[in-house]
């Protein structure tokens, strides 16, 4: 479901790839059954090939991935966390346009 560029984090990866990455991450929290999600799906892949090689942009699935998903409080979706140094650097919740997300990008990049 993810472009070329897009990761998949998970339970299991998150803390090495997101909390202790060396730049810039974004995170999209989804799940299949959310008809706004796959609204912005196309979005996320379009980030990732823009800001590949300075960033990383992945998904979450939050159905399959609920300790990160309940760390984080994530009570709607889709939500989009952007991470710098382990911490959150800006938060979007709903269907976020292209502009706004790739705004707070280039502000951490």
């Amino acid at each position: 479901m993810a472009g070329a560029n897009t990761l998949e984090f998970n339970d299991g990866n998150f803390s090495e790839n997101v909390l202790s990455a060396d730049q810039p991450v974004l995170v999209d929290f989804w799940a299949e059954w959310c008809q706004p999600c796959k609204m912005l799906a196309a979005t996320i892949d379009e980030v990732a090939d823009t800001y590949q090689g300075k960033a990383k942009i992945g998904k979450i699935d939050i159905d399959n991935n609920k300790e990160v998903a309940m760390k984080f409080n994530i009570s709607a979706i889709p939500t989009v966390l952007i991470f710098k140094n382990g911490e959150i650097a800006k938060q979007f919740v709903g269907l976020t346009k292209k502009e706004d997300i790739v705004e707070a990008m280039d502000s951490l990049v």
